[in-house]
């Protein structure tokens, strides 16, 4: 189980618990006019890192790219407002949009952070490493101390919480990356760091190097993991995440909207830009019977299918937090609920024979 941080219990929760972990309570903020029950909180610690992150870390990839920057201070606000404090981002989101460059993801929280003053109540989280451009990618330190300081002129701060390698890059030595943070953990500018997209095998390595080298080593990992994306992280990376007490927080939680039960048949193809690459890869039989089971056990609970999928996860040893994005208040509201849906033995069991 993921441990209380506020008394060393495991805080396990059960079908009959009130809230969610309701046996402590962190903060919690009133959601204002959003019609959204208060969130009794409890922080995770994030590996053997000082950080504390509420359950559920808020996809920043939708900031500037599908959502505007009004739309996008709205979902931060209600996010931070309902007892939430984890918000991911990175350099390069949304540079696959046509007329960006990237950087509008980190440009839209720095305004936010600027206009509300809210820096001490949340947890940033952003990377390095995707191709910016040609001559912008991979963990040189010559790379990745320029990245730095753009990422943190843009989020308009001056430190990141949580500094990820977005991807591995084999091309440079491990302990050039790690040096490189190093220093900017002696500088104040970064707390910790984190792996994003790397293997158990490189992960593995790079934390010998840290402990050979007396150099920080990843306290995190992002990778891609969901009910229907389960056999990489499970068979290779968990074990290890748990052993090293790696904290987990996994991106495409809801794999491309498809956990929602937004896309249910092939005509629900034409309902996102991306709907038809989601149907062509998770609409099969598998797909449907995941959606079946999220069905009935989001019946039984009284709670929607990205609620239900968001807190299998949650559920889970090892998972610090799912990552998941809103473009409009209403969505985050599904998201928000999943940390009050307390999932009992008999849902996690279906939901884990369905996904098989």
């Amino acid at each position: 189980m993921n441990a209380c941080v506020t008394c060393g219990s495991s805080g396990r929760r059960t079908a009959t618990s009130s809230g969610f972990f309701a046996l402590h309570r962190a903060y919690a903020y009133p959601l204002g006019e959003v019609s959204l029950p208060e969130v009794l909180m409890q922080l995770r610690a994030l590996g053997r890192s000082s950080l504390r992150v509420a359950p559920l870390c808020l996809g920043g990839n939708v900031f500037g790219w599908t959502a505007t920057e009004a739309a996008s201070f709205a979902v931060l606000d209600a996010f931070v407002d309902a007892g939430l404090n984890f918000i991911d981002t990175a350099d390069v989101y949304s540079v696959w949009a046509p007329g960006h460059r990237g950087g509008e993801s980190e440009s839209i929280i720095g305004n936010w952070l600027k206009s509300r003053g809210r820096r001490k109540e949340v947890v940033i989280a952003t990377k390095v490493g995707m191709e910016m451009a040609p001559d912008r990618k991979g963990l040189s330190a010559a790379h990745i101390a320029q990245s730095i300081e753009q990422s943190l002129r843009r989020l308009q701060t001056d430190y990141i919480d949580l500094y990820f390698s977005h991807t591995d890059d084999a091309s440079v030595p491990m302990e050039e990356s790690l040096a490189a943070y190093q220093k900017l953990i002696s500088q104040g500018k970064v707390r910790a760091i984190g792996a994003s997209n790397f293997t158990a095998a490189r992960l593995a390595e790079a934390l010998e190097v840290s402990l050979k080298r007396g150099l920080p080593r990843y306290e995190a990992l992002q990778p891609h993991y969901n009910l229907y994306a389960r056999s990489d992280y499970e068979s290779d990376l968990e074990p290890l995440c748990l052993k090293q007490q790696i904290g987990v927080v996994t991106y495409s939680a809801l794999a491309s909207g498809f956990l929602s039960g937004k896309y249910r048949t092939p005509g629900d193809a034409a309902k996102s830009e991306r709907g038809k690459g989601v149907v062509q890869k998770f609409l099969n039989e598998r797909g449907l019977r995941i959606l079946a089971a999220l069905d009935d056990v989001a019946g039984r609970h009284r709670a929607t299918p990205p609620g239900v999928a968001l807190a299998w996860q949650m559920a889970r040893p090892g998972i610090t937090a799912p990552i998941a994005s809103a473009t409009t208040v209403d969505q985050l509201a599904e998201l928000i609920a999943a940390t009050r849906l307390n999932l009992d033995s008999a849902a996690i069991e279906q939901l884990n024979v369905a996904s098989q």
